[in-house]
C-alpha cells in the first residue's frame, strides 16, 4: 500500500486538530470548508485514509471519523523515538536512550518510513548547518547516496554523523 499523500495527510491533521479542539469529528461539509475542497474530494481523501488504516468511519453515522493510529491521535503531537546522542566529530558509544521527541506535524507525511531522532554532540557538521545540541531526524536505511549526511555505525560500537563521500569525489 503506498503511503498517504501530502493532501491526505493534511486532511488527517485537520480532522485531528478539529477533534482535539471540539471533542468530536467534523462533518464532511466542515472538512470540505476547512480544507477548501469539494465534498467529493473529501470523500476520496477519507476513503484513501481508511484503505491505509489511518482512520475508521461508521457507515451512515454522523461525525464518525476516528483516527486509528496512536501517533496521530487527537491531542498528541507526532513523536519519534530519541535513540540517543550522535557525535559530530569524534565517534561516541552508540547507546540507546528510551525517550521521544515531539516533532509536531513536520514529519506526518513520512508515515511509510522508519524514522528516529538523535541529538547532536559536537561541531564537525557546522558547515552543513547542524550544530551542537540540534536534533537530527534519521531514516533507517541500508544504503546511502554520495553526498548524503549519514549516521555511520562503526565496528567498535561507536557512531558518528558525517557526510558520505566515496572515492574522493566532490560531495558539495
Amino acid at each position: 500500500m503506498p503511503p498517504a499523500t501530502p493532501r491526505q495527510m493534511r486532511a488527517l491533521a485537520w480532522v485531528r486538530d478539529y477533534i482535539t479542539e471540539r471533542g468530536y469529528s467534523p462533518t464532511l461539509d466542515e472538512l470540505a470548508d476547512g480544507l477548501g475542497v469539494s465534498k467529493p474530494t473529501v470523500q476520496q481523501y477519507l476513503r484513501a485514509l481508511e484503505a491505509k488504516s489511518l482512520i475508521v468511519r461508521q457507515r451512515y453515522a454522523h461525525r464518525s471519523i476516528e483516527i486509528t493510529r496512536p501517533e496521530y491521535a487527537p491531542g498528541r503531537g507526532f513523536e519519534l523515538p530519541l535513540l540517543g546522542r550522535i557525535a559530530a566529530g569524534q565517534p561516541i558509544e552508540a547507546v540507546e536512550v528510551p525517550e521521544t521527541v515531539d516533532v509536531g506535524d513536520a514529519l506526518r507525511l513520512r508515515v511509510d518510513k522508519e524514522l528516529f531522532a538523535l541529538q547532536v554532540k559536537g561541531y564537525s557538521m557546522v558547515e552543513e548547518g547542524i550544530l551542537d545540541g540540534d536534533y537530527v531526524i534519521v531514516e533507517r536505511r541500508a544504503t546511502a547516496e554520495n553526498g548524503q549526511t549519514v549516521v555511520a555505525l562503526l565496528p567498535d560500537n561507536t557512531a558518528t554523523l558525517k557526510k558520505l563521500c566515496r572515492f574522493r569525489v566532490s560531495c558539495g
